[in-house]
C-alpha cells in the first residue's frame, strides 16, 4: 500500500479544513451551540428529565450525532466532488494511487474533520450542562463508526452528483430529517405506540441510541442492535464504494 499517496491526500484535505476555518469548525459549533440554547430553553422548561436525565443533558448526543453525520457527508462529497468539478479527478485516476488508497485519503479526512468537530462540540456543551459519559470506549467507538460510515455515504453522493443542487439535495431532503426526527430531542419510547413504530424504521435511530446509551446507559434500542445496524450501513456503502471504483461509475463525468 503506497502510504505515502494516502498521506498526501489526506493532508491536502486536512489543509483545507484549516483554511476554511471559519465554515468547517467554527460555524457548526456555534448553530449546535444555538440548537442546544433553544431547545434547552423552551422544550427544558416544560420536559425537566427524560429517562432520569436533565433534557438538557439528554440532547447532547443527538446534537452530536447532528452535526457528525452532516458534515461527515459535506465534508466527504465536496472534497470528492470538486476535483471532479474542476477536472483534477484525472489527474488522481492516472497516478499510481490505487482505489482503496483514494477512499482511504478522502474518506479518513473527512472523518477526522468530523470526529474533531464532535469533541469540540461535547466539550462546549460541558460548558453548559454536567457531562457524563458512563462508556468513554464505547461513545468513541459509535462516534469513529458513525463519521466513517457518512464519510463513505458522501463519498458516494460526491461521485453520484453531477452539479452542486444534486450535492446538496440528500443531505438537507434525506439526512438532516431523519436525523431530527430519529430521537436527536427526544427518547422515542415518548411517543405514541404506532409512531414508535414507524421511527424505528429510520435507520438514525439506531445511531443516535448506541450512542446516548455509551453516556447515560439508556437507549431507545439494544445496544447491540444499534452497533450491527452501523456495522450494516458500513458495509452496505464500502460495497457500493467498490462497484464505483470496479465500473468506473461516473468517475470522469
Amino acid at each position: 500500500m503506497n502510504y505515502r499517496a494516502i498521506r498526501a491526500i489526506y493532508l491536502f484535505e486536512m489543509a483545507r479544513t484549516w483554511r476554511t476555518l471559519l465554515q468547517s469548525i467554527v460555524s457548526p459549533v456555534v448553530s449546535t451551540s444555538l440548537y442546544f440554547v433553544v431547545f434547552g430553553a423552551a422544550i427544558g422548561s416544560r420536559i425537566t428529565e427524560v429517562e432520569g436525565v436533565s433534557y438538557g443533558t439528554f440532547i447532547v448526543p443527538g446534537l452530536v450525532m447532528l452535526s457528525v453525520l452532516t458534515q461527515s457527508i459535506a465534508n466527504a462529497s465536496f472534497g470528492i466532488y470538486f476535483p471532479k468539478f474542476v477536472g483534477t479527478i484525472y489527474e488522481i485516476l492516472s497516478a499510481p494511487v490505487s482505489y482503496i488508497e483514494i477512499v482511504i485519503g478522502y474518506v479518513g479526512a473527512a472523518a477526522t474533520k468530523s470526529i474533531i468537530l464532535g469533541v469540540i462540540i461535547m466539550a462546549t456543551a460541558a460548558l453548559f450542562v454536567p457531562l457524563h459519559i458512563h462508556h468513554p470506549w464505547w461513545m468513541l467507538t459509535f462516534l469513529v463508526l458513525t463519521a466513517v460510515t457518512f464519510s463513505l455515504f458522501g463519498f458516494i453522493i460526491g461521485i453520484w452528483a453531477d452539479g452542486f443542487e444534486k450535492l446538496q439535495m440528500i443531505p438537507m431532503l434525506v439526512v438532516t430529517p431523519l436525523t431530527f426526527l430519529g430521537g436527536s430531542f427526544y427518547s422515542v419510547n415518548m411517543l405514541p405506540s404506532g409512531w414508535r413504530t414507524v421511527t424505528l424504521l429510520n435507520p438514525v435511530v439506531y445511531l443516535i441510541s448506541g450512542f446516548r446509551w455509551s453516556f447515560y446507559e439508556i437507549a431507545d434500542v439494544g445496544v447491540g442492535l444499534s452497533l450491527g445496524m452501523t456495522l450494516g450501513f458500513l458495509a452496505i456503502c464500502m460495497v457500493l464504494v467498490w462497484w464505483i471504483f470496479r465500473t468506473g461509475y461516473r468517475l470522469k463525468n
